[in-house]
């Protein structure tokens, strides 16, 4: 079976956006993925809620002006970047190969609009985008290196779609899990997504616990990680709000 067969429920993708990106590295790093955390890359505005979709992945190479002359890119044929946008469905994040590359944008606030139209969970290149300002007003979740005013043809040619990439150092492949909060994008590799979805809920639910108590003044000893006593008293505070939340007694 391959990666993209791998199927996952609706019921995943819920868990995994209730963890944080922190959250999805540690539960990824404790099954041996040491980095999937796409390093250098910032969101574009702030005005949405975490998300999680299937990566639809787009590679770029350096354009080359016997292929890619100045002018309309409707004329060279170079158009893979608008059937990217025309094809994406719901629940998938389009993720860019730009090779770390920041001297022109891998798209602009259009095909970014469009994208979100189409149902898109994100759009996350490791180069730059234009129209920062005009992103940041859709409250839609996108991710670059830089802003920058450059068009994309001047640098780049869009050389093939849902193929494995690199972005920002991580391997990505055509239907892995991408997941993403205010602090940046993680890479799930799609045959662990079901794996760490509750775990890694789980875990969010007690550190939010563990963070009170720090706050609250608690030393670190015992406290994080925690220990057996600390997780007991954990495990008796959330049956406590379980009987809460369902009106039975205390």
């Amino acid at each position: 079976m391959t990666e993209e067969e791998i199927r996952l429920d609706a019921g995943v993708f819920d868990q995994l956006r209730l963890a944080s990106t922190a959250t999805l590295a540690t539960q990824l790093y404790r099954r041996g993925i040491r980095q999937p955390f796409l390093v250098g890359l910032s969101s574009v505005g702030d005005k949405f809620e975490p998300f999680a979709g299937e990566a639809f992945t787009m590679r770029f190479i350096p354009a080359r002006e016997d292929v890619d002359p100045i002018g309309d890119p409707y004329r060279t044929g170079n158009v893979l970047q608008w059937e990217a946008v025309e094809t994406i469905g719901e629940n998938q994040v389009l993720v860019v190969d730009s090779r770390n590359d920041t001297t022109a944008a891998s798209a602009g606030d259009m095909l970014i609009t469009r994208a979100m139209k189409r149902g898109a969970a994100g759009f996350i290149t490791d180069g730059a985008f234009r129209d920062g300002r005009a992103i940041a007003e859709l409250g839609f979740p996108v991710y670059s290196r830089a802003i920058t005013a450059t068009t994309r043809p001047a640098s780049f040619h869009v050389a093939d779609l849902n193929t494995p990439i690199g972005c920002a150092g991580v391997a990505v492949y055509p239907g892995d899990v991408i997941v993403g909060d205010l602090d940046g994008v993680v890479v799930v590799p799609r045959a662990l997504a079901a794996e760490i979805a509750e775990p890694a809920a789980e875990q969010e639910e007690l550190e939010q616990w563990l963070h009170a108590k720090v706050r609250a003044g608690a030393s670190l000893w015992g406290t994080y990680p925690p220990d057996d006593a600390v997780r007991a008293e954990f495990r008796a505070w959330k049956a406590n709000q379980h009987a809460t939340t369902n009106g039975a007694p205390r």
